[in-house]
């Protein structure tokens, strides 16, 4: 049985509790990423760089604007680093309303969470950023020249890298909505060619704009999605067992 009910002003509190937490944790992370700006800016530019012509380099048009380039990465290098800590918060927070056998899942849900975000985001990176900003670079001619700005160039990067993170937390959330009874195998398997269709959105919103890109995205999402079927496949029937063991024991 999930523990008993907490009362309104309780949540509240918890959360409070959680959020600073997170907070403090990600003051930590932002701390040390700092250290290595400098590498971290230059892993971040290193796929562009890779398909810009010879000598091209990303300019800044406002003195402040490097400056501040160097405190967004580091800021989102520093949550990613405690990524494992915000997702044991995320964890202890909802954790009251499962069951007890569920909360022994604490350590692979942190693990299984960030390897997945991890994937993701290295993915974009490696497999979608070399192919989609050589297709982008591709326009240029004699008489037009690619000169990226860091700002609009590091805006765009990012939020590829946290587009494809979240995505690849399908599984985690599908075993959730299956928990909660929100969906389940057959329902996912019934609907199958309409998440083939959103998956194919998704790919078209989060990754540059080239069929290339968008089916290197889709393909691996697709996979996900069909690894979530047989998990909650797996967690309905659990749950199934654990309530029947349940209603006996009464």
């Amino acid at each position: 049985m999930p523990d008993v009910k907490m009362p309104f002003i309780a949540h509240l509190a918890e959360l409070r509790k959680r959020l600073i937490i997170c907070f403090a944790a990600v003051g930590i992370g932002f701390a040390v990423a700092y250290a290595f700006s400098v590498e971290i800016f230059e892993w971040l530019v290193k796929p562009l760089i890779g398909v810009l012509p010879p000598g091209d380099k990303l300019v800044f048009t406002a003195l402040p604007e490097a400056f501040f380039i160097y405190l967004k990465a580091s800021l989102i290098a520093g949550i990613v680093l405690v990524s494992p800590v915000i997702f044991y918060e995320l964890w202890m927070f909802i954790a009251p309303g499962l069951y007890h056998k569920e909360k022994r899942f604490v350590l692979p849900f942190v693990i299984i969470s960030s390897l997945l975000f991890a994937t993701g985001a290295l993915f974009g990176y490696y497999v979608v950023f070399p192919v989609g900003f050589r297709f982008l670079v591709g326009f240029s001619t004699e008489n037009i020249r690619a000169l990226p700005s860091l700002q609009l160039y590091l805006s765009f990067c990012l939020k590829l890298l946290l587009g494809f993170g979240l995505v690849f937390e399908f599984p985690v959330l599908a075993y959730f909505l299956g928990r909660a009874g929100i969906i389940n195998s057959r329902m996912m398997a019934k609907n199958r060619r309409i998440a083939i269709l959103l998956i194919f959105i998704i790919a078209a919103v989060v990754t540059p704009p080239d069929v290339v890109s968008q089916i290197l995205l889709a393909v691996p999402l697709y996979l996900l999605f069909e690894g979530s079927i047989l998990i909650v496949k797996i967690t309905g029937r659990k749950r199934k067992e654990e309530d029947e063991a349940e209603e006996s024991e009464q």
